[in-house]
Order: structure tokens, then C-alpha cells, then sequence
């Protein structure tokens, strides 16, 4: 997958009013690195995200910030997962009068002191909240799906909307719960025209046609799944499924998925059980003893 990354420099002026950093961390699951975003024009901006703690990071933030003659009034953090908070510690002994805000602050144990920030506290975003620095304002979108508390944020100036981890620049994000994370694409959607600055990957140019794209597939899976399970046979393999055509998650993986690679199969195991469970929920499979799934009688493909 490495390989068919778009490369993309480690601090890049994307807009005269967004500079991208990456977060150093090059991976499998994060692509070319965190991406987190120096986001005003003047001398106190806003920063989205401080990518997982990596040394390399925090010194682009410094170098970055020392040539636009800025600081950081406050960090905006899309959601509580390690690559996106990492740099929290770091961000805060460059920059100890930087607050940090984040979704369900009050609620979430980790986010109630910083780890290496001497015992710095957060505060909460709210739905709707704004957000502003010389020549930017942020709108804060509560956007559920890819983790509970994640955060969007709509950037006026240029009707773009920084997406976090629900839509990515590159492949297709991951989520905790499919339905959930359906109504929040549905949500974003309308609310931006332009650019969509992803939590990986390189800029979206049409950001609203990419989210109607997610939501294409999305639908278009579960469409295979349903027309897989009213299958009575492997259509891979060409044996008969066991135990009177139902089938695990798996099976149905090495068909919906056959021209995947093998070793992406649990990968793909784990998003097709979060599509049998929205099924489930909406009255159209059942679950069954070991594992193993059926079409319902009365489901209408």
C-alpha cells in the first residue's frame, strides 16, 4: 500500500491561510503521517490535532511556527486516539499557554489530565461551537462514527471543512459503529462546497463529492452482502456453504473481497461485521450460533 501513497512534504502551505505538518509517523494505518494543520493568518492561530509524539514533529511545529512568527492559541483535537494526541505533552512545553480543547473532555478519563503536560487540564468542544483566529473561523461539528467524540470543523473562509478521520485523502476510513457513522457523513455533507483537509492524506479538492462517494460504497457493500448471503454457494470456491447456506463473516469475505489480498481479509472481516450488524439492527439478517449469519425470510433485496 506503501507504495501507492502520493508522497507528500513534511510541512506544506496549503491555502494562504492552512499550513500542513505531518506527524512523522508513517504507517500502515496512518498513511503518509498525521496530518495537523497551523490554521489564521496572523499571529495567534489555531492548531488542529499534535499527531502522536514524535520528535520530528514538534520540531516542524517549532521551525514552522518561528518563520510565520505565530503561536499557538489553542489545539483542536478531532479525536482521542494516540496519533492525534500524542503531541499533546510536547505541543504544551513549547507553548504552555496553548489550550486544549477537545469533544467529551469532561467525560473522558484520559483527556482529564495531559500525560507529560504537567497535569494541564481540557476543555470540552461543543456542537456548533466556534472557533476563531485572524482570518479563520472554525465551526466545531460533533461527527460520531469513526470514534464517539469525533470532532469536524467547517473553515468559512474557504467553505472546506477539516474531516478528521471520517473521511480520509487517500482508501476508506474505519469506524465504530456503520450506521452511526453513515448519519454523520449525511451531516457533513451539506455543510461545505469546497476542500475537505483529512486527518491523513493529501487534500480532497471536492470535499462533499468524496463524502457521497464513502457513503456510495458503503451502501453498495452492503448490497453484496445481502445478495452474497441469499447465495447458496461459494461463489469462489463453487462448494456449498455448510449448515444450509449461512455463512461466517469470513466466508462471506473471501467472496465479497476475492480480489483482495488474503492477508487484508481480517481487515476487511472487521468492517463487514459492523455492516452485518447495522443488518441486524434494521430486521434484514440474523445472527446465528457460532458465528454464522442468514438472510431473513422477509428482507427485500
Amino acid at each position: 500500500m506503501a507504495a501507492q501513497l502520493v508522497p507528500l512534504p513534511e510541512v506544506e502551505r496549503l491555502s494562504p491561510r492552512c499550513i500542513r505538518i505531518l506527524g512523522g509517523n508513517p504507517g500502515k494505518f496512518t498513511l503518509q503521517g498525521t496530518n495537523t494543520y497551523l490554521v489564521g493568518t496572523g499571529r495567534r492561530r489555531l492548531l488542529i490535532d499534535t499527531a502522536e509524539g514524535k520528535p520530528a514533529w514538534i520540531d516542524a511545529v517549532r521551525r514552522t511556527l518561528a518563520e510565520e512568527g505565530a503561536s499557538v492559541s489553542a489545539a483542536l483535537i478531532t479525536h482521542w486516539h494516540p496519533d492525534h494526541v500524542g503531541g499533546i505533552g510536547d505541543l504544551l512545553a513549547l507553548s504552555p499557554d496553548t489550550k486544549i480543547y477537545k469533544c467529551q473532555a469532561d467525560a473522558d478519563a484520559d483527556a482529564g489530565a495531559v500525560a507529560g503536560a504537567g497535569g494541564s487540564t481540557m476543555a470540552d468542544i461543543a456542537d456548533g461551537q466556534v472557533f476563531e483566529a485572524e482570518g479563520a473561523s472554525l465551526t466545531a461539528v460533533h461527527t460520531p462514527g469513526h470514534t464517539v467524540d469525533h470532532m469536524a470543523f467547517v473553515l468559512r473562509e474557504e467553505d472546506a471543512m477539516f474531516t478528521g478521520d471520517n473521511v480520509l485523502g487517500q482508501g476508506t476510513a474505519v469506524f465504530e459503529e456503520l450506521a452511526v457513522y453513515l448519519r454523520s457523513l449525511a451531516r457533513m455533507k451539506p455543510l461545505f462546497k469546497g476542500r475537505a483537509y483529512p486527518g491523513h492524506g493529501p487534500v480532497l479538492e471536492d470535499g462533499p463529492a468524496k463524502i457521497a462517494e464513502y457513503i456510495h460504497h458503503r451502501a453498495q457493500r452492503e448490497e453484496q452482502v445481502l445478495a452474497t448471503l441469499q447465495s447458496q454457494r461459494d461463489g469462489e470456491a463453487g462448494a456449498e456453504v455448510a449448515n444450509g447456506g449461512t455463512w461466517t463473516a469470513i466466508e462471506l469475505v473471501r467472496v465479497i473481497y476475492r480480489d483482495v489480498r488474503e492477508d487484508l481479509h481480517p481487515a476487511a472481516e472487521r468492517g463487514l461485521l459492523q455492516i452485518l450488524d447495522k443488518l441486524e439492527k434494521e430486521g434484514r439478517v440474523q445472527r446465528l450460533d457460532g458465528g454464522r449469519w442468514k438472510l431473513k425470510s422477509t428482507s427485500a433485496l
